[in-house]
């Protein structure tokens, strides 16, 4: 059997220490606002690596050996929080499982495998001294129910970054844009009366009115990755009981926003062009990109990867610099029963990200 390069060897056993500190991770309940003891795990890890990290909650990170503050940042994020386990599982969502080649356990697709492979590109450049960037790694908490006290709570005490990769099943192929989430509570505003006479002012048909010009209006600007805005109306409330014409009507906007708009100008929009008031829960999750010809992903592109818009919302929301998402596993397995990634994806993911910034570090 020919020897394995210095190079190839290193990468096969970083894939190695992956997939056991994935293991380690699946057999630790970690959800969201309960990630205590998988930052132990993590923060256990870079002490064998003798690797120096810091922690603020649940969050934890670490910076390149020879970080110089002269030199652009990149931050490799992902996350170690997941959702609970849905009653559809037939496996023990904690026990990582191999068989036929995939690794079983909750967390394991969404987003473990991503992050292990992260750290593991992290560890493969951290001793490095001539590299054009700083390095950093951010395993964040919260990331599944958007929690202030993940990524959010972490970038103030952070390096300025010149773009960051986040972490999320993509099959390695490169998410240059995502959209971000908006959602909007609103009230029409009736007067109440006897439904047998004709009396009162209806709020439910005011708020009718209001949900047909939403499900007709198109936003004119279409991102070229993303497409259009997308408004959907996905709660409505009204009523007390059947005589009585009902004095208000409130329904709930989900609006998925492309990066051709700011999340305050869909707002304005909507509030300019329907009855009823318009109350935001959040303007936190903004839509994210990085540019086509950015290095990062010419350097995907260059292995093979393709370019194209997520739906889907992850940490990039909070991020304030251009940045990509980009990992192994697959999307639609996320959340899901039974939960997988194959062994071959960690691997795979590992080797992916090395090759993609060793083109421009």
């Amino acid at each position: 059997m020919p020897q394995l390069s210095a190079h190839t060897a290193q990468q096969t056993a970083l894939s190695a220490d992956a997939l056991n500190l994935l293991k380690r991770l699946i057999a630790t309940p970690s959800f969201s606002r309960e990630e205590e003891h998988t930052a132990e795990l993590i923060a256990a890890f870079f002490l064998e690596k003798q690797i120096p990290f810091e922690r603020l909650r649940y969050n934890i990170w670490a910076k390149n050996r020879h970080f110089d503050p002269a030199k652009p940042t990149i931050l490799l994020n992902s996350h170690h929080d997941t959702v609970k386990p849905n009653k559809s599982w037939t496996l023990d969502p904690f026990n990582p499982l191999e068989r036929d080649g995939k690794l079983f356990g909750l967390g394991s697709n969404d987003a473990g495998g991503c992050l292990v492979s992260l750290i593991a590109t992290f560890v493969y450049f951290y001793d490095r001294p001539d590299m054009a960037y700083n390095l950093m790694l951010a395993a964040s908490a919260e990331e599944e129910i958007s929690g202030r006290d993940g990524l959010e709570l972490l970038l103030p005490e952070l390096p300025p970054i010149s773009f960051a990769i986040v972490g999320e099943p993509t099959e390695m192929q490169l998410a240059i844009a995502e959209k971000g989430l908006l959602v909007l509570d609103c009230t029409a505003h009736g007067i109440s009366g006897h439904a047998a006479r004709d009396e009162g002012d209806n709020a439910i048909y005011k708020a009718i009115q209001d949900i047909n010009w939403l499900i007709t209006y198109q936003f004119p600007k279409v991102s070229p990755t993303l497409g259009p805005v997308k408004l959907s109306v996905t709660i409505i409330n009204a009523g007390t009981q059947h005589n009585v014409v009902p004095d208000t009507c409130t329904f709930t906007i989900d609006a998925r926003v492309t990066e051709q708009y700011t999340l305050e100008e869909v707002i304005e929009t909507i509030q300019a062009n329907i009855q009823s008031d318009v109350k935001p829960r959040s303007i936190r999750l903004k839509p994210s990109s990085i540019p086509a010809d950015h290095p990062i992903v010419k350097a995907g592109v260059a292995l093979g990867r393709h370019t194209y818009g997520s739906p889907t919302t992850s940490d990039q929301a909070v991020l304030n610099c251009p940045s990509l998402k980009c990992g192994p596993g697959h999307s639609g397995r996320s959340h899901s029963a039974d939960e997988f990634i194959y062994l071959h994806e960690i691997e795979e993911g590992v080797d992916g990200y090395i090759r993609m910034l060793e083109q421009i570090l």
